[in-house]
């Protein structure tokens, strides 16, 4: 993957972080820390499931060594792995049981997204997969201690999911075009 690829990737990864993800506050966590450039995009060259494993590992000991104040969450992007949506929900395991193998469950959890992310029990065109579809498959490690000091002042943690559901279900088909460009084939 040439450099100007690999810039693309992280900016097209970082644009819809700010247009999405910010933009329509489907994270209400995930301002500050990209105000304050907390937030790393990894991208993943490689095309073997085992290399992405072991950035993933990488990365959760970057994370491990720099405080939260200087790295808040890293943004794991595997833009040649995982076409289909069904693999990379199957990897998922994988980055769960590595999670758990290093003795990191508590401390890190993962966050899924995928271009044809689809929740279970909905259709792939149900408006609430819009929620988890970014441009490339990304594995987001999230610090649980981080998640855990904001939600103590969010009002409604347990509603953020309706909301997000709300939200891109209220888009009108340009706004998704606008937001959603990888999604147009």
């Amino acid at each position: 993957m040439s450099d100007a690829v690999k810039s693309d990737v992280i900016q097209q990864v970082q644009q819809w972080l700010e247009d999405v993800v910010i933009g329509l506050n489907l994270c209400p966590f995930a301002a500050k820390p990209n105000r304050n450039k907390q937030i790393r995009i990894h991208v993943c060259e490689s095309k073997a499931e085992d290399q992405l494993l072991e950035e993933i590992y990488q990365q959760i000991k970057e994370l491990d060594e720099t405080p939260a104040e200087v790295l808040e969450t890293t943004l794991v992007v595997a833009p040649n792995l995982f076409e289909k949506f069904d693999n990379y929900n199957q990897f998922l395991d994988l980055v769960d049981a590595l999670i758990i193998q290093t003795g990191k469950e508590g401390t890190y959890q993962i966050a899924s997204f995928h271009p044809d992310y689809c929740f279970y029990d909905t259709k792939p065109d149900d408006a609430e997969n819009l929620t988890n579809r970014s441009p490339f498959p990304i594995f987001h490690l999230i610090r649980e201690a981080s998640m855990e000091k904001v939600l103590k002042h969010y009002p409604d943690p347990e509603g953020i999911p309706g909301q997000n559901i709300q939200c891109v279900e209220s888009l009108s088909p340009e706004q998704i075009k606008k937001l959603f460009p990888f999604l147009i084939k």
